[in-house]
């Protein structure tokens, strides 16, 4: 009998929330991240902030970190960068 675990519950604040956002590789697809970021986490330390191009350089993705104060803040972070249609996955 296998028993389902539970993913473990994170605990809030949480600094260095780990975000990876996936989308079009295009010129100004960091900084549209990086502004959209910043009005759910206005403390986002952009020095912090890592671009990697696909193997054929057509997608970008974009790794940083904030300090998460909550669920809902999260949530409307990934549905406010989802919303523009440039970004495929926000893990």
């Amino acid at each position: 009998m296998s028993e389902m675990k539970e993913a473990p519950k994170i605990s809030f604040p949480c600094p260095e929330y780990p975000i990876k956002v996936v989308g079009d590789a295009h010129e100004t697809f960091r900084s549209y991240v990086i502004e959209t970021v910043q009005i759910h986490a206005p403390d986002l330390d952009i020095t912090q902030v890592t671009v990697n191009d696909s193997r054929n350089g057509r997608f970008q993705s974009i790794r940083l970190k904030i300090t998460a104060t909550g669920e809902e803040q999260l949530q409307k972070l990934f549905e406010d960068l989802k919303a523009s249609g440039r970004v495929h996955m926000v893990l």
